[in-house]
């Protein structure tokens, strides 16, 4: 179980690793990577700390579940299905697609974790954030909680903040990376840390940057964060050659990353050490927010082998 008989979540076991490359050496900068554990492989990285809350509220508050969204690959949803299945509560998710494919392994995983799916097309996905809508769905399932795509909200950055991402094994870090994607874990970052922050954006959207902002804490207003977009490419769960090699060799070095949140952001974050926009000697904590997971949505579609799923998902057995 995720909880206790007192819900207080467990605390997942943190795990630093030193990422080694010739642009870091070349620049005398650290780069160490902080893992977290649950216990569980679907709910690895940010998506325990930004479920956290979300979950108490539906225990504390006697709701029987949660209803969510989240496209037909998604980490969010697996997340949601297995803490849910977990706990003994219901689960139900509106998925981004237009019919349901139940040979998706994201999907059959989540269905096997006893989530409900209700395939949206994309044009009524596009209003998930619209209050009618919302209150469309709220009314349809009264007895479930709410939690929106990526469990980005004011809930989900309070568990982020709560992780110490600044103590690296070699002293205090002077800037916190993370990949970017609905903003609620940056802005986590941002409200639990003194450090200057960076967001690698893994999506082409100019509104992240407010929706971050949304998101931080009005204390928290003077602190020095930023959204960087130049690593984007084509958008969201688009790569090319070059940033599959870039994983497949930190996975030589047992750095396993996917290319589609945290391989994007660590590519992007390597490339600004080599333009000197991160200051010669500098201590960098980059967050592993998971997401190991979706490698085999990408096998699924044939988007990469099955040896480089092999060598990019090793660290799943872990």
């Amino acid at each position: 179980m995720l909880y206790s008989s007192d819900i207080q979540l467990i605390k997942p076991k943190k795990r630093w690793q030193a990422v080694n490359h010739s642009v870091l050496q070349q620049k005398n900068i650290q780069l160490w990577l902080c893992h977290l554990d649950t216990g569980l492989p679907e709910v690895s990285g940010n998506k325990c700390l930004k479920l956290k809350y979300h979950l108490l509220q539906v225990v504390q508050s006697g709701f029987a579940g949660v209803v969510t969204f989240g496209g037909a690959y998604s980490n969010h949803l697996c997340a949601v299905a297995a803490s849910c299945h977990a706990m003994g509560l219901k689960s139900v998710a509106y998925v981004r697609t237009d019919e349901l494919d139940i040979t998706n392994p994201t999907l059959a995983f989540c269905q096997q974790q006893g989530m409900r799916l209700i395939a949206l097309d994309r044009g009524r996905y596009r209003q998930r954030s619209e209050p009618a809508f919302i209150t469309g769905i709220t009314a349809s399932h009264p007895d479930l909680l709410l939690i929106p795509e990526g469990g980005s909200s004011a809930a989900g950055s309070l568990g982020v903040s709560e992780l110490d991402l600044a103590s690296t094994p070699d002293g205090n870090a002077d800037l916190i990376l993370c990949a970017t994607a609905s903003g609620g874990t940056l802005a986590g970052i941002v409200n639990g840390h003194d450090c200057n922050a960076l967001g690698i954006a893994v999506v082409r959207d100019a509104s992240l940057p407010s929706r971050v902002q949304q998101l931080i804490n009005k204390t928290c207003a003077e602190k020095q964060w930023r959204v960087d977009g130049s690593f984007a490419g084509k958008g969201y769960g688009h790569f090319d050659s070059n940033l599959l090699a870039f994983c497949r060799s930190m996975a030589a070095q047992k750095v396993y990353v996917e290319p589609i949140y945290t391989g994007k952001a660590l590519a992007g974050a390597i490339k600004l050490v080599e333009q000197d926009q991160i200051p010669s000697g500098s201590r960098l904590s980059f967050f592993h927010t998971g997401g190991l997971q979706g490698l085999q949505g990408l096998r699924h579609r044939n988007l990469i082998t099955a040896a480089d799923f092999a060598l990019l998902s090793g660290s799943m057995a872990d």
